[in-house]
């Protein structure tokens, strides 16, 4: 396969559901849809491998950027149950108490001055092991390591 569309469908009765859709640039694999990622979703939302079907858009002079459109199209029509995108959680913990910022602002030690135009800087948010800081006259934010 070459710079190609490819959607995997199920087939219940007469009817084909979208599962998945993606993009390949080129591939010799013969295990590239058994290695892809969402295979087991595919799998469980048909309910056996003889219930999967491909179907392949061939765009042999196209470019990353318009088989990723085509793709956006087709997941905005029929919403593959598949291409759904597990949330990462973020490696920073955002801290909910605003006693901590209260701490921070009033600190002597903890004033920061902004280097852009002179004005002290009030702590914004604290997060686990760092403060986002931001002048109010300008503008500028900055992070800083909470001691």
């Amino acid at each position: 396969m070459e710079k190609v569309v490819y959607l995997i469908l199920s087939r219940e009765k007469d009817t084909f559901n979208v599962l998945y859709v993606g993009d390949c640039e080129k591939t010799e694999d013969s295990g590239f849809f058994t290695k892809n990622a969402a295979f087991k979703c595919w799998i469980d939302k048909s309910g056996s491998e003889k219930f999967l079907y491909l179907a392949i858009y061939p765009m042999f002079d196209s470019d990353s950027g318009a088989r990723k459109h085509v793709i956006s199209k087709i997941i905005t029509r029929y919403n593959p149950v598949c291409n759904t995108i597990p949330e990462e959680k973020p490696d920073y913990a955002v801290r909910s108490s605003n006693p901590d910022i209260s701490k921070l602002e009033k600190s002597e030690s903890e004033k920061i001055t902004c280097p852009c135009c002179g004005s002290e800087m009030r702590v914004e948010r604290v997060l686990e092991k760092s403060s986002i800081v931001k002048c109010p006259e300008c503008g500028l934010s900055d992070t800083k390591l909470n001691s």
